[in-house]
């Protein structure tokens, strides 16, 4: 069993020292519970929704609690979850007022329609018990006044590989921040997060650059068709260069081998696997 989360960039807030330590000592907290809920019998695809509503709780993090604010004073959020086994993607797209989209994207696994967006996101988690909650913070508010937002490059996300061999992907984000309402992140589409039976990616960076890169998606194709993990990476993240791409993405295999790489280092994540912790920036 084995368990990588990320959590963006450093560039996307403050860069202190202080700010660095707390986001890594926050990682190694929620990696472990993350490993620790998943041995006691939960599924990949429970453990990375876990995860992944932790990461939405903190509010050093641009998902959920600290969520950007957009242009139109709104904050609009979106997250997905892949089941590697059964091939099911579902998410939330610019949804607004709820804590923890993740758990909204978990609940639309049982849906025909599991990709809502808008308002119909938003009516959908309603009808399913998610109270209104304000996930707005007084450090975005400041930043959206001063129209000093970040750069567009927060996300969170969790990869797992389970017991059973099962591997499942979620990633959420809280958006770039002053970007145009309506705007559409790469969080819920196979570019920034993918799975299947041989491999499992959580993207994070500039949406537009990993939407155009198809991320998630080209690296487990290219390990599905039998290449390395370390090849896939490397080749996908080649093909960003000619646009300078910014994107940073974190993945586990079949085998149990665990990657992670970013275009721009900077990028913030850890990983278990029940005897060691690993934390990188």
């Amino acid at each position: 069993m084995k368990v990588i989360i990320h959590g963006g960039f450093f560039s996307e807030s403050s860069t202190s020292a202080a700010t660095k330590k707390a986001k890594q000592d926050a990682l190694t907290e929620i990696v472990q519970k993350a490993y620790q809920y998943m041995a006691s019998g939960h599924t990949a695809t429970e453990t990375v929704v876990y995860a992944v509503s932790l990461l939405e709780d903190d509010a050093l993090f641009n998902a959920g609690i600290g969520s950007q604010i957009q242009r139109d004073g709104k904050i609009r959020m979106s997250a997905a979850v892949m089941d590697g086994t059964t091939q099911k993607m579902s998410g939330v797209i610019n949804i607004e007022a709820v804590k923890n989209p993740i758990k909204v994207a978990l609940d639309l696994q049982g849906e025909d329609d599991r990709i809502l967006g808008g308002s119909g996101a938003t009516s959908y988690a309603r009808a399913h018990g998610y109270e209104e909650f304000n996930t707005e913070i007084p450090q975005r508010r400041a930043e959206y006044e001063a129209k000093t937002a970040s750069t567009g490059t927060g996300t969170v996300g969790c990869v797992v590989l389970d017991a059973a061999g099962h591997i499942a992907a979620a990633t959420s984000t809280g958006g770039k921040g002053f970007e145009i309402p309506g705007r559409i992140s790469d969080s819920a589409t196979v570019a920034g997060n993918y799975a299947n039976a041989f491999c499992g990616v959580s993207c994070t960076g500039v949406g537009e650059d990993i939407v155009s890169g198809a991320v998630a998606s080209k690296i487990v194709t290219r390990v599905t068709d039998g290449m390395h993990i370390k090849e896939a990476f490397a080749r996908t993240f080649e093909e960003l260069k000619p646009y300078d791409g910014f994107a940073g993405a974190i993945a586990i295999d079949a085998a149990g081998n665990i990657y992670h790489q970013d275009s721009h280092p900077s990028m913030v994540y850890a990983s278990f696997d029940g005897i060691d912790t690993e934390v990188f920036s």
